[in-house]
């Protein structure tokens, strides 16, 4: 116990600095740390029931397993949506495509789209529509006020046109425009909703009404590059019953998820993940792995989401949680600076602490030395007094101590004094 203690009080001085100048490292090295992701973020979906709150409650389950809370925001859709983000509401929102067309957005960024968003025109079996211009003098419902249904619909009637009061337009939710659609009461309703949602299998299989086709889908596609054109294909939803009984066009926006710019990137690589995971997988109008992508976004691609698109998920979030991960990647700019001065550190004080324990014993050569150059020249009567001096040479090398590595070169220099001891007695003999 004795002896470790003092090799640490011998060792303290040597690596004491150096400890030290590691800690001033760490201390100026963490003023520029990124502050820690935060474990709670808040989503805008969309109506209670749609696609868009469906997939927010699976975000919501993922993220709860990597310790980060998920608060949801029903809206009634994209245009509150991308309101609530622009007034910094919100960290995330679904916005469909084209929703902010022609318009910049400053301080917003998109991950990806997520998935295809067919546009359904259902009207009145008794109503022929082949196009939009067909829809003048109609009763039709165009999606409640602040949904993206209402701002794609709006643009495409500008487009042909059609405005009040040639055409009755109806800001209606999709359940009730669906109820007024079965019931008579309005001649068409436009609504965007996934094939497998049930308002839409309810309509395809309801006899009084029909799905209209768009037979200038490509025009559309071509004049805007967040439509695309999708084919229903002719007994896609029931064979048995012929449903649809042709084939369709539809036009089809995307679902994009969009982020604030300042969204912490860590969060930011670990959303990437959570909707590759949920996009992934094949649907009925998309490949598997075709979703998420960035083709069709209108707004900037978040830089983390395009190094996750190049590369993959981080290296650190492949293999440890997401809390974990996340520290040392907080840590690397302390970490990786402090490895680069502390190898040839380590690599300097090993020697110099050799030295020092050394230095500790050589020290006593330089008088063992002038002891015995002076005995060559001192006679007999001053050898006595030499002898003494090497007696007391030899008393304070006793009281040394060096650790065990170094004792040799003690029990060394104190042989030496006992060689020149010895050859002033057999000098003093002799004479």
């Amino acid at each position: 116990m004795t002896r470790d203690k003092y090799n640490w009080k011998e060792a303290l001085p040597v690596y004491g600095p150096l400890v030290l100048l590691v800690l001033v490292g760490f201390v100026w090295a963490f003023q520029y740390i990124k502050p820690a992701p935060p474990d709670h973020i808040v989503i805008a979906s969309g109506e209670k029931g749609g696609a868009y709150h469906a997939f927010a409650l699976r975000y919501q389950k993922l993220l709860k397993d990597q310790g980060i809370d998920l608060q949801i925001i029903s809206t009634r859709g994209s245009v509150e949506n991308l309101a609530l983000l622009s007034q910094g509401k919100v960290d995330m929102a679904f916005v469909q495509g084209g929703v902010q067309a022609n318009k910049p957005a400053t301080g917003l960024q998109g991950l990806g789209s997520l998935y295809y968003e067919p546009l359904w025109l259902f009207h009145k079996a008794g109503t022929r529509l082949q196009r939009m211009p067909d829809l003048q003098g109609h009763k039709v419902a165009i999606g409640p006020q602040g949904s993206g249904t209402q701002a794609l619909v709006r643009l495409l009637m500008e487009e042909n046109a059609l405005k009040i009061p040639s055409v009755e337009m109806l800001a209606w939710d999709s359940v009730k425009a669906s109820k007024a659609l079965k019931a008579g009461q309005i001649d068409a309703a436009f609504f965007v909703a996934s094939p497998r949602s049930p308002l839409v299998t309810g309509l395809l299989h309801d006899s009084s009404v029909r799905l209209a086709s768009f037979e200038r889908a490509d025009a559309y596609a071509r004049r805007h590059d967040f439509l695309t054109v999708l084919t229903l294909p002719e007994g896609a939803e029931d064979l048995a019953v012929n449903i649809p009984p042709e084939e369709i066009k539809l036009l089809a926006t995307t679902s994009d998820l969009v982020v604030q710019e300042d969204l912490h990137p860590g969060l930011v690589s670990l959303m990437m993940q959570v909707v590759d995971k949920v996009h992934r997988p094949a649907g009925w109008f998309s490949e598997e792995g075709e979703f998420p992508n960035y083709r069709h976004m209108s707004f900037p691609l978040n830089e983390q989401a395009e190094r996750f698109y190049r590369n993959g998920p981080p290296f650190l979030q492949r293999y440890l949680p997401f809390w974990a991960a996340s520290l040392l990647d907080r840590m690397k700019i302390m970490i990786l600076p402090l490895l680069g001065l502390l190898l040839p550190l380590f690599k300097v004080v090993p020697p110099l602490y050799r030295w020092r324990m050394r230095a500790r014993i050589y020290r006593w050569y330089e008088q063992l030395e002038e002891v015995d150059k002076e005995s060559a020249r001192q006679q007999k009567k001053s050898r006595a007094h030499l002898l003494k001096k090497l007696d007391d040479l030899e008393k304070e090398v006793r009281g040394v101590k060096v650790p065990l590595s170094f004792s040799y070169q003690l029990y060394h220099l104190r042989l030496h004094i006992d060689f020149v001891r010895g050859r002033l007695l057999r000098d003093a003999i002799d004479s």
